[in-house]
Order: C-alpha cells, then structure tokens, then sequence
C-alpha cells in the first residue's frame, strides 16, 4: 500500500499518540509506583525510549505533508479512555500492564503495518521495538512472584482486563476509522490474525509466570 493512503496516515497518527501517551504514562508510573531509584530511573529510560518513537513518528508524518497533530487527533479519546480504564493501583500492576496491554495493542499495529510500504514499515518496526521493556517486567514481576505466589491470582486477573480493554479499544478505531481498519483485513485471514495475536499474548504471560485463561 502506498505511503500516501490514508490508512498509512491513521496508522502513524494513531502510533504516535501511543508512544506520545506511552511516554507519559511510563514517566507517571517512574514517579508515583517506581519503589526504588534504580527502578524509576529504569523506568525512566523507557519512557525517554518511548518519546524518541513519537519524535520519529511525528517527522514521518510530516515528511509526507500530514499534519501530526491532526493526524493523532482521532485517537485521543480511544487511547485515553484506554488508560482511564486500566490506571494501575500499584508498581506490579504498572509493569504488566506496559508489558501485555501494551503489547497486545503494538502487535495490531504491527499486524496493520504488514501491509504498507517498505520504507513506513522498516518505521513501524523500529518504533515499535521493545528497548528493553519486556526484560524490564519480566524480571520485576517475577522476583515478586517467586517472593509472593499469591501475587499471582491477581495478576492475571489484572492482565486478562488488559486484554479485554485493548480488544475494546482496538474495536472503537477500528469502527471510527475505517481505512486503518483496512489495513488488517487486506488480503488477510482473519482467524489466522487473531491466533498469531493470541499466541503472542500467551507467550508474554508465560514469561510473567502467569496463566493465560480463557
């Protein structure tokens, strides 16, 4: 698909405003649940890694005469009703969220992403690169874990939410931007989407030590 469809605009709009609001709520988390420097300033890190994503996106945008900001304009209230609805209580709370709600909603946008040109999905891929945040969670949720088993119940209660949230989420784009919508279904079959989509959930929660569910 060419760069200058307007599916290719939505999905740079849309993955701005999520790195834009990655960036700010990583930054939160560092600064309201991080329990230690070492893991604030970590924390940190990622969310500096997250606003060098959205100031990539945002030249993109640019670079093909799209105004960034009406661009991501679209997506403000899906995305912050998002984060409305899954405002962490605490720090392990915090880090599974950035780790499977985050990255359920990344891999949608990678799967759209499959479809646009060479050069805009190189851009996707580099933006949608883990830095680390993956490794980060891991480690953190399952020392907590291992020192509390009990933690675990509730956190995969809390990561199946995320999931349902990001499915709802996902949905309410989809239907308000029909062209972005395009992206994922173009040439594709759709069962075969969601079990990669499902697979790729079922591997984060294992690595946290937790059960998938239904």
């Amino acid at each position: 698909m060419s760069d200058s469809s307007p599916g290719v605009a939505d999905l740079l709009g849309v993955l701005a405003y999520a790195e834009l609001t990655a960036f700010l709520r990583l930054a939160e988390d560092a600064a309201c649940h991080a329990p230690t420097l070492a893991d604030r300033a970590a924390l940190g890190e990622l969310a500096a890694a997250e606003y060098a994503h959205f100031r990539l996106l945002r030249e993109r945008l640019a670079s093909l005469g799209v105004d960034p900001e009406e661009a991501m304009e679209p997506f403000v209230g899906p995305l912050d009703g998002w984060h409305g609805q899954t405002a962490p209580a605490d720090w392990l709370e915090a880090l599974v969220k950035a780790y499977v709600g985050t990255g359920i909603a990344f891999d949608f946008y990678r799967e759209a992403a499959a479809h646009l040109d060479d050069e805009t999905r190189r851009l996707v891929e580099e933006v949608l690169a883990d830095e680390g945040r993956s490794q980060f969670a891991v480690e953190r949720v399952g020392a907590a874990i291992k020192e509390d088993p009990r933690q675990a119940g509730r956190l995969a209660l809390w990561a199946r939410r995320m999931v349902g949230e990001a499915l709802s989420q996902a949905q309410q784009v989809a239907a308000a931007r029909p062209e972005l919508a395009a992206l994922l279904v173009s040439g594709e079959d759709i069962a075969r989407m969601f079990t990669r989509l499902t697979e790729a959930h079922n591997r984060r929660m294992d690595a946290l030590g937790l059960t998938p569910g239904p």
